[in-house]
């Protein structure tokens, strides 16, 4: 190779870094940490937990059985799965349960859905023995469809609890219930543990369950079978981790709480505008009824209710945020669901749920009135000049039950002809204004895909700061926005109905999305993360593992090591996305910097006169390039917060793909 002399070496790199494209490796922040922002709200850092795919059931809760009290008519005709469109223009999509996940065990004929005397619902499965010493039943587990696994899966060494409610002759008993893992050529058990149940009555009775010392397996089949003469019928069967939490899955937990998210907003989203809330308040979770899910695929469970949820608010130290049904639902139903949750013991619903176990009311003060009501998609949609009727009558409804209610509203910027009614005629009655949106993929441009969350963000924000100069009744009346869905929305529904895994280019954006909220935390009151696990979720799971994703290392992380005053500050570069505080108590600034592309970077800090000690606190996160994603089964740790510790000489790294925080004490 030609040697190349210094000048010309250098006159050539300085073109380099003029091209199109390129961008300079090094900059100067200046920062002047007197002049600072509104403290940014903890509730920023929310979590939104809807019934929607595997959020809450395959995510969050432990039940492991698929439609355990028989929502969905058993038929001959087994064809339990189908491919399904996600309504946003992406062909089959997902494999979801379109029909029984209950497979017959037996000549046709064998099963019946009885509905004289069901357990719970429209119906229970009747088992009609052929008498003959022949087993006969159902089953359900190994039928892997189109990728998807089969409903079950164990690990040797956890034990399994539940149980099973039968009714029947007394000579059709006794039953089995079978836990194995049969040869899909042979259909032969390579392995199983079995329960038998004695003595059926004619009378509903529930039996205990146990399994343990099973091997690992991800492919298992649960079976419920009779040899004997006449007929057996099955109420409702459950069966959970022994680990479980009351319910809750124990490795999700453990995620969960790693966010250490202030705010939890449930049920919903879409679903809640068709969600009746008694049907989830039964204190025998099995005497709840199987309901369609209103908004999605699949079947609501009832299995979690008011109860389970405010029990996981509880569970991992979080403050509830419940939202509640302005479309199908009437303004009356709502406010009983208030009375319902923070009624005294003596009110109609305070005795009613006292009777189900709770008498003390639970601390719940911020209310989702409705959710995306001036959607076209929402259940119970309606124009905004009869909305605004609706939520004002709810709020009046509400207050008397609630005086010191923080209610939010729904709203959305792009409609600008439902803000101001909403802002002009429910001023009086709404704190916050709910405002959502979602981003989607860039192909091709890692910093081009991550800033769209910012900036949808910022462009949201920015309409809703006009508000307050052509609406008085936002200043008057201090309404502040509740962010309380974003997120990116794009890819393949690997982890059921809408489960898209999240990369690194997601995390790096998510944590953009953040700092926009710092820049705004005059007018952001709170922000929930859409959602929580699974579904556009920051945790993911299989059937035996959870993993918080790039998405929920970046909550994460700034969820405790942010600081909670903001400092003002001009960006130096379009291609970093710098935030910066101090922390609560002023001993030390910490500064964020997101870089999306794939120049690492150098910011040179200007402190003016304020002096920095050298020891300093680094957190880093990226990984071996944009497009890596943690998966809960084989690659859980792609990408993971690094703390080290850093010596400070007026200069902040700031690598390729990457969140990098310091923290930085000053003297």
């Amino acid at each position: 190779m030609k040697a190349i002399t210094f000048f010309a070496a250098t006159a050539f790199l300085a073109a380099l870094l003029h091209l199109p494209g390129l961008v300079e490796a090094q900059v100067t922040l200046s920062l002047d940490p007197s002049k600072t922002g509104a403290p940014i709200s903890k509730y920023v850092y929310g979590q939104f937990a809807e019934h929607l795919g595997r959020s809450i059931y395959g995510g969050l809760w432990a039940e492991m059985i698929e439609d355990r009290k028989f929502g969905q008519e058993i038929t001959d005709e087994y064809k339990p799965f189908d491919l399904a469109d996600d309504n946003y223009g992406k062909p089959a999509a997902f494999v979801y349960l379109k029909n029984s996940p209950w497979k017959v065990i037996g000549p046709k004929g064998t099963v019946t859905m009885d509905k004289t005397h069901p357990y719970v619902g429209d119906w229970s499965p009747a088992i009609h023995l052929p008498g003959d010493g022949t087993e006969a039943g159902i089953s359900q587990g190994n039928e892997p469809y189109n990728g998807a696994g089969g409903f079950l899966a164990v690990k040797k060494d956890k034990a399994y609890v539940g149980h099973i409610v039968l009714a029947g002759d007394a000579e059709a008993g006794p039953v089995t219930v079978r836990l194995g893992n049969p040869s899909a050529s042979s259909g032969l058990q390579i392995w199983s543990k079995q329960q038998v149940i004695e003595n059926l009555t004619s009378e509903w009775t529930s039996y205990p369950l146990e399994f343990s010392s099973m091997p690992d397996s991800d492919q298992v089949t649960l079976s419920i079978t009779a040899k004997g003469k006449g007929a057996f019928h099955i109420g409702a069967i459950s069966l959970m981790p022994a680990d479980n939490v009351k319910g809750w899955r124990a490795d999700t937990l453990a995620e969960l709480k790693k966010l250490d998210t202030p705010l939890l907003r449930w049920p919903g989203g879409n679903f809640v505008s068709g969600y009746n809330w008694r049907d989830g308040i039964d204190p025998n979770r099995d005497k709840r009824p199987p309901r369609p899910n209103p908004a999605w695929k699949n079947i609501e469970h009832n299995d979690v209710g008011i109860h389970e949820f405010m029990e996981l608010c509880d569970l991992i130290k979080t403050e509830p945020y419940v939202a509640l049904n302005m479309g199908k639902g009437s303004v009356e139903e709502a406010a009983a669901e208030v009375q319902y949750i923070v009624g005294a013991p003596d009110t109609p619903m305070g005795r009613l749920r006292a009777a189900n176990g709770r008498r003390q009311p639970w601390q719940e003060k911020i209310w989702a009135v409705g959710n995306e009501m001036y959607g076209t998609w929402q259940l119970g949609y309606m124009p905004v000049d009869l909305y605004v009727l609706r939520h004002n009558a709810a709020a009046k409804l509400i207050h008397a039950e609630a005086p010191d209610a923080i209610l939010v509203a729904c709203g959305d910027t792009s409609t600008r002809d439902w803000d101001n009614h909403m802002l002009t005629v429910c001023g009086d009655n709404m704190n916050l204004l709910s405002l959502h949106t979602y981003v989607h993929e860039v192909v091709g441009d890692p910093y081009k895909h991550s800033v769209q969350l910012r900036d949808s963000i910022h462009n949201i924000l920015t309409a809703f700061r006009g508000y307050k100069s052509t609406l008085p009744m936002v200043d008057q009346r201090k309404i502040k926005v509740a962010f309380d869905e974003w997120n990116f929305w794009y890819g393949n529904y690997v982890y059921g109905e809408l489960g898209t895994p999240y990369r690194l280019k997601d995390a790096l954006g998510v944590a953009m999305g953040l700092h926009e909220f710092y820049r705004n935390s005059d007018i952001v009151q709170l922000a929930c993360f859409a959602q929580t696990v699974n579904v556009l979720g920051a945790i993911k799971t299989s059937r035996t593992a959870a993993t918080l994703e790039g998405s929920g290392e970046v909550m994460a992380l700034y969820r405790h090591q942010f600081g909670t005053i903001p400092i003002q500050i001009t960006q130096p570069t379009a291609s970093l996305d710098i935030a910066a505080a101090w922390t609560e108590d002023r001993t030390a600034i910490t500064i964020s910097i997101v870089n999306a592309t794939s120049t690492p970077r150098a910011v040179d800090v200007d402190f003016g006169k304020l002096a920095v000690k050298n020891a300093a606190t680094q957190w880093e996160i990226t990984g071996a390039n944009p497009e890596v994603h943690n998966e809960p089964d084989g690659f859980p740790n792609l990408i993971r917060a690094i703390s080290r510790n850093v010596t400070y000489r007026g200069k902040l790294d700031a690598p390729a793909y990457s969140v990098a925080l310091y923290r930085l004490e000053m003297n």
